[in-house]
């Protein structure tokens, strides 16, 4: 195996990448390597490609160079001294959020929200290459029956899996609104049909995104555009008067959050996932939540490795189809392509999808029809 790859490098505090020939990475004792068939973009890799405020105090110029990219699916090529668990040859994802098992939380099941925890292409290098390491720690092994450009979305797949079943799981039977039409709302979507909800209100800007929304069993779409319509009365009206069992925030804008505290009924469960662009975002404190005894959930990552669990057989089983929400397959060099598509206003996409090999690449698209 060659000792150098291509990668893309987030080489200067300012928008954009660089398409690179960097070291292939040498695993510490505890990590794999991993060779990369598939690698999604996120919303989080818009926000250092773009090297926005967040990226900038997040991550900061004095780590710069450093390789993009944490949705993956790929085949371990290499292991660490100390692994036990993965082999050579297994066929993995990866949890992004590397916990450390002395956090209080790692200690107490919540290994997705440690002080010490961090997170795959923000605070180290990530897999937007031919070549990623990772810790074995948090490999998961995939189900053969899904394939790469499908695996390579479990991660915020699991995003939508834990904001929607919440900690409970107690959702069969009940209502849902959610804001926002990217892909990790349309995930929660296709879960919700799978979970029984009985009433799937979706909310959102984007026509296209919408239809999708729609594909996946949405009962109700929204556009945040339609004045003809009040939002908060058609959910009460279809939900007999009382409004959403369940409201999921996967946008964080302020009037997504001002509705959705509108909406949701006495008692109900509000999933906070979206990340406002605002240092504070005004409320009804007393209306919103105290008086109504609501329940705030923030959602940080999946539940470690329940969510996985969850989701890999919803999609080996074929309960959940996601491939209308996967609508781009492109080279891994064409990824400012795939940021602008990525990056479209209104939304005109839904998940992109790279790859660094081109026959993977051909593969892929034939298996989704895009041939």
């Amino acid at each position: 195996m060659s000792r150098t790859m291509k990668a893309v490098v987030k080489t200067r505090p300012e928008p954009g990448a660089e398409w690179r020939e960097v070291p292939v990475p040498i695993p510490r004792p505890d990590w794999v390597l991993v060779r990369v068939r598939a690698t999604s973009v996120c919303g989080t890799d818009v926000h250092i490609f773009g090297w926005n405020r967040w990226a900038e105090s997040r991550i900061g110029r004095d780590r710069l160079p450093q390789i993009l990219g944490h949705e993956v699916a790929g085949e371990v090529v290499e292991t660490g001294a100390q692994c036990s668990r993965i082999s050579v040859g297994d066929y993995i994802s990866a949890e992004t959020h590397i916990y450390h098992p002395g956090d209080l939380q790692a200690m107490l099941g919540q290994r997705h929200i440690g002080e010490r925890m961090k997170i795959v292409g923000v605070d180290h290098d990530g897999c937007f290459a031919e070549y990623f390491a990772v810790p074995e720690s948090v490999c998961w092994v995939n189900d053969p029956a899904i394939p790469p450009e499908l695996a390579t979305v479990q991660e915020p797949m699991g995003n939508a899996c834990y904001a929607l079943l919440g900690e409970d799981c107690d959702v069969t039977g009940k209502t849902v609104a959610i804001f926002g039409d990217g892909p990790t709302a349309l995930f929660a979507t296709g879960i919700a049909r799978a979970a029984g909800l009985t009433s799937i209100f979706v909310i959102g800007a984007s026509p296209y995104a919408l239809e999708i929304a729609r594909r996946m069993g949405a009962d109700h779409t929204l556009s945040i555009s339609d004045t003809t319509v009040d939002r908060v009365q058609f959910v009460r009206d279809h939900t007999g008067g009382y409004g959403a069992d369940i409201v999921l925030d996967m946008v964080g804008a302020p009037q997504a959050i001002k509705e959705g505290l509108e909406i949701i009924r006495k008692g109900g469960r509000f999933s906070a996932f979206g990340v406002s662009g605002s240092a504070s975002v005004p409320i009804d404190y007393n209306n919103g939540i105290v008086f109504k005894g609501i329940q705030i959930h923030g959602i940080s990552g999946r539940r470690i490795f329940d969510t996985w669990y969850r989701v890999r057989n919803l999609l080996a089983s074929g309960r959940v189809d996601i491939r209308p929400i996967v609508t781009h397959l492109l080279p891994l060099d064409r990824f400012a392509e795939g940021f602008d598509i990525a990056m479209g206003n209104p939304r005109q996409c839904g998940k992109v999808v790279l790859f660094p090999d081109a026959a993977e690449l051909s593969d892929a698209r034939r298996r989704m029809g895009m041939v």
